[in-house]
């Protein structure tokens, strides 16, 4: 492990049950000394259960469980605060839906040696996408180009969820600062970490489309992305 610092993987999931065994084995074989968080919004289909009962042979596991749906960003939010917490020293967050490479992993992990946010980027260098139709591609696109030139993030994949943090910048949180509970909480945290000064690089990652279930993401989570972005841009011009 890149540095011997301690890790934590964590999953956001609502309804993963098909697609959380097999990843959670492939995110322990890519990182064998890193343990793993899930944070599970009670999903019906039993994802909570399913974790209980892994965790009790397999340690490095461990269930948030919450009371109901949620939204990523409070979720990911719950991450992150159980790092911190926890004193690890190094988060890294990925989606349950197999969309995120785990054998990305290690490389994601080394690059945390020179920066404290680390991408994982569909659209740096050797990054791409599988399975997406042109119109969900020319959506992500605009998103993060409009987010990328009007909050100054340096980074050209704000909206993926595939990231390092090291939680000495984490700490720096104004946490009732950050608003956004849903979809637009990937592209609000980094323009908090960027304004706290926080070191960023990209890892090209290759996203497909998730292998089962259904996408959690709804056209009044993609309405409150964008008002998210226009409030977070109206704050950057006044100052």
């Amino acid at each position: 492990m890149a540095n011997d610092k301690s890790v934590l993987v964590a999953l956001a999931t609502y309804n993963e049950k098909e697609n959380l065994p097999s990843l959670v084995e492939a995110i322990h074989a890519e990182l064998p000394d890193a343990d793993l968080l899930v944070v599970d919004d009670n999903s019906p289909d039993g994802t909570g259960q399913w974790c209980d009962q892994f965790a009790a042979q397999a340690p490095w596991l461990t269930c948030l469980h919450r009371s109901g749906k949620l939204g990523l960003g409070s979720a990911l939010r719950a991450a992150k605060e159980y790092a911190v917490e926890k004193n690890y020293d190094l988060l890294i967050t990925l989606d349950a839906d197999w969309s995120h490479p785990p054998d990305a992993l290690p490389r994601i992990l080394a690059a945390a040696d020179n920066a404290e946010v680390v991408v994982g980027s569909r659209y740096c260098a050797g990054g791409g996408i599988e399975g997406w139709p042109l119109r969900r591609r020319l959506a992500s696109r605009i998103i993060n180009r409009l987010t990328r030139l009007a909050l100054g993030i340096p980074v050209r994949d704000c909206s993926g969820n595939y990231r390092a943090y090291h939680t000495t910048l984490l700490r720096k949180i104004r946490w009732p600062e950050v608003q956004d509970t849903g979809y637009g909480y990937m592209e609000e945290i980094l323009w908090h970490l960027h304004l706290l000064g926080g070191t960023f690089v990209e890892v090209p990652i290759v996203f497909t489309d998730r292998r089962e279930g259904e996408s959690k993401i709804s056209t009044s989570e993609i309405f409150g992305a964008v008002r998210t972005l226009l409030r977070l841009a109206m704050k950057r011009v006044k100052g």
